[in-house]
């Protein structure tokens, strides 16, 4: 995992079997867009996330895509439905070939 780079994920802990929970993650990265200039002048190289996938059980929840306009530290916050008890697996894809993981398991209650 390159240095500074972090992700968060809220899910809560249980849900009722069809219910409609509310995911949170966040991910600590730069996100240069390759058209500032350091000091000396050079280009900054671009470095974005540029996709963030979400699956529970093995199948797909969310997939985007994301472009160079993409604030620093992205946030994103959206909803899924638990129809059974399972693990969340998330994913964030780096321009560098950086992978980051983070995996989140709900029971049902």
């Amino acid at each position: 995992m390159a240095s500074g780079v972090k992700p968060r994920v809220k899910v809560p802990k249980s849900a009722a079997a069809g219910e409609a929970i509310t995911i949170k993650t966040l991910i600590s990265h730069a996100m240069e867009s390759g058209q500032r200039k350091d000091k000396e002048g050079n280009v900054i190289p671009r470095s974005i996330i540029n996709r963030f996938t979400c699956e529970f059980n093995g199948q797909s929840v969310i997939d985007i895509t994301m472009e160079p306009a993409i604030s620093t530290n992205p946030y994103f916050q959206f909803e899924a439905t638990v129809p059974e008890a399972g693990e969340f697996a998330f994913t964030w894809y780096d321009d560098d070939g950086s992978v980051y993981n983070d995996n989140k398991s709900i029971t049902i209650a």
